[in-house]
């Protein structure tokens, strides 16, 4: 670590600040850049037939008033990154799942999984007995694709819209982004 980064860490670890990992910073800018609104429009859009949908488990829809009703019940930042991250991640695989080779938007999707490979690195070093147990339990559903979910008919960009609302909710502050 280098020298000059030393005394703000502490000084956010005084004051109990939540602050995302340098990592993680670079890699949802990368995200935010590839979710540009003519990507998702030509790729989630355009490139799919009218009115087409993805089934998704109902806890895999993440939106910004999702976010805001879990920060009013005191769940923290950290916690939220960590959910925003395994519903995004698998919005995208749900969406790369159902396109064959050949579809236009193949090539987009797996980019996108890619990016959030490398952010799943990052989360790695949090396990779900770290976080709050709401966002435990629901990280736990999504994985659990059990008859006892309830499935939804989502569009893939109304998908990838709410994964970058949400993301922009959640990093813009301590990532330091200019929204473009």
């Amino acid at each position: 670590m280098q020298q000059g980064y030393a005394p703000v860490l502490c000084v956010l670890a005084v004051l109990g600040l939540e602050a995302a990992a340098l990592g993680e910073c670079e890699l949802t800018r990368l995200l935010q850049d590839k979710l540009q609104y003519e990507m998702r429009l030509q790729y989630m859009k355009h490139y799919f037939p009218i009115n087409y949908t993805v089934q998704v488990q109902y806890e895999e829809v993440l939106r910004p008033s999702n976010i805001t009703r879990l920060r009013n019940g005191t769940v923290s930042e950290a916690a939220l990154r960590y959910l925003w991250f395994h519903v995004s991640s698998q919005a995208v695989l749900r969406i790369h799942e159902v396109l064959p080779e050949k579809h236009p938007s193949w090539k987009y999707t797996q980019e996108l999984c890619q990016l959030f490979d490398a952010l799943g690195e990052e989360y790695s070093k949090y396990r779900q007995t770290d976080v709050e147990t709401v966002v435990a339990d629901l990280v736990k559903l999504i994985y659990s694709a059990g008859a006892e979910s309830r499935s939804k008919a989502v569009r893939p960009k109304a998908l990838l819209d709410n994964c970058l609302k949400v993301m922009r909710m959640l990093y813009g502050g301590p990532c330091r982004w200019e929204f473009t």
